[in-house]
């Protein structure tokens, strides 16, 4: 039987946990990556901390980071290839090393229902974790994929994109599809430091 989301409805203390490392003996590994795989090619997300689906572990699976693609989502304008677009990318233990530059957007998540909010994330960011073979990387991850991957890692630490969110409005799935048309994903700047930036 496939997972649902937690939401914060139901058991909002759930997801404010903050997930355990991933051992490199857990047996359960294997298993956990194709639960959190078998929902995000269900669902239309962008991608899922496993968290979100009952896996208090730190392990992300990122969907669909390609901002050309979320553009044309919004707009129903996607050919089928973009419509089963999946980058299929795990990524155990994840540690970011550093963040800069300074980017806006309205951010929605499967967790928090009809809330969408403006969040400030870093522009670029360096990050270290291993992948499903057990290799370890240390990549960076630049514009719209590093405003995901930031909102993702938030949930491993118990930070929903509601209690950073700079404003809040309530809305349906539909509703911001076309919210998103005239407020897309922005970049204030690629350079600095991201936390003097966002508190400025």
């Amino acid at each position: 039987m496939s997972k649902k989301a937690i939401t914060i409805l139901e058991n909002e203390l759930y997801l404010r946990q903050v997930s355990k490392h991933v051992k490199e003996n857990d047996k359960d590994l294997v298993n956990d990556i194709k639960e959190l795989e078998e929902y995000c090619k269900k669902n239309e997300v962008m991608a899922m901390a496993s968290i979100q689906i009952g896996i208090p572990k730190r392990l992300i699976y990122l969907k669909n980071t390609n901002i050309n693609i979320i553009n044309k989502l919004q707009s129903n304008d996607l050919s089928e290839k973009e419509k089963n677009y999946n980058e299929a990318r795990v990524l155990i233990n994840p540690r970011i090393i550093f963040k800069e530059g300074l980017t806006k957007y309205w951010e929605a998540c499967a967790s928090c229902l009809d809330n969408l909010g403006l969040v400030y994330r870093p522009y670029r960011m360096q990050v270290e974790y291993w992948d499903e073979k057990g290799k370890k990387h240390l990549d960076f991850f630049e514009g719209f994929e590093s405003t995901v991957l930031s909102h993702e890692i938030d949930h491993l630490d118990g930070i929903l994109h509601i209690d950073i969110a700079k404003e809040i409005l309530q809305m349906s799935k539909e509703e911001r599809k076309i919210f998103r048309q005239s407020h897309g994903y922005e970049i204030i700047t690629k350079k600095g430091k991201f936390e003097e930036l966002k508190n400025e």
